[in-house]
């Protein structure tokens, strides 16, 4: 349990209490704040305030008590897993779009980690927290591709270390609108929480060193291209935001690509989607236990093909 003492300063006087307390305490959410407030975690003067959109002013002291995370076990659930390989020490599979890795706020159950449970059973790797056993990275709810998960300690700690130094081989693919210019290069932009909305990314002065090679594989005219990306990094939503920032948004990415499409061909593409067009289509390592080179790859689905065909014909290129 932690226990944290804010005061309101002449500048933050008349804001709203979650937004007050949004910028003093950048470490959560607005959203995780607003909550430790309704269930009375947050007191004035001995007295509990319950609500978020009170006004504050100056002088006023509050004390915010943050209970420890329980994290609910999760259990075990008998879904279909795509798997591309497994042996005592580990397994590769595909993640399909639309799946969450493992449980969250919102999703307790039928995640990657409910299947896992099902189908390797208690022995799965527990380093990765009660929540997500055998995790020992994750991809995006909205994006498909090989994932690999640790079925002991031993082999979730040697995968790790591989993720630590960067030595994993990882190549994604997708479709983002417009042609990036030259249509091969390095984006090397740090990233970090944006300061602005605690829920996205953001290239930001400070920020962990993010670096992501890429390459355009296919362009539909100027409307959009279907690109290579390969991580020398990893950090979360690193393609997104660097392809954001790079003024070329993934399809579908509604949280970074979030104003609509200039062409109206490209936005009524996007209206049909209901994921975001990025594939992990190389996961490459070394076996954590035999240290064998191992290395998958798996193309995108259909969908890729279809939606760039689809532009070029309205680019006249078919």
């Amino acid at each position: 349990m932690q226990t944290i003492h804010v005061e309101v300063d002449e500048a933050s006087a008349g804001s709203r209490l979650d937004v007050f307390l949004a910028r003093s305490l950048p470490q959560f959410s607005r959203a995780r704040l607003q909550a430790l407030v309704r269930e009375g975690f947050l007191r004035t003067c001995e007295r509990p305030i319950a609500d978020p959109a009170a006004r504050v002013k100056p002088g006023d002291r509050f004390e915010l008590v943050v209970p420890d995370p329980t994290p609910a076990e999760p259990r075990p659930q008998p879904l279909p897993l795509h798997i591309l390989y497994e042996d005592e020490h580990l397994l590769v599979l595909v993640k399909p779009a639309g799946a969450v890795v493992h449980p969250a706020p919102g999703h307790p159950a039928g995640t990657l980690v409910n299947a896992l449970l099902a189908h390797c059973g208690a022995s799965l790797s527990g380093i990765g927290g009660v929540a997500r056993p055998g995790i020992v990275h994750r991809l995006d709810r909205d994006v498909s591709g090989v994932l690999v998960a640790a079925k002991h300690d031993r082999a979730h700690l040697g995968l790790a270390a591989q993720f630590t130094v960067h030595s994993i081989e990882r190549i994604y693919e997708g479709v983002v609108r417009g042609v990036p210019n030259p249509p091969a290069g390095t984006i090397d932009r740090p990233i970090g929480r944006d300061p602005r909305d605690r829920k996205r990314m953001a290239v930001v002065a400070g920020g962990k060193r993010a670096v992501s090679h890429y390459r355009v594989l296919e362009a539909a005219g100027t409307l959009a291209s279907r690109l290579e990306v390969r991580l020398e990094t990893g950090r979360t939503h690193q393609i997104r935001v660097h392809l954001a920032a790079l003024g070329h948004p993934l399809l579908g990415d509604r949280l970074y690509g979030s104003r609509r499409a200039r062409d109206p061909a490209v936005a009524a593409v996007e209206r049909g989607l209901d994921r975001i067009l990025l594939h992990a289509r190389v996961l490459g390592f070394v076996h954590p236990v035999s240290g064998e080179r191992m290395r998958f790859e798996v193309p995108p689905p259909a969908l890729f093909a279809e939606v760039v065909h689809r532009l070029r014909r309205e680019a006249g290129q078919e």
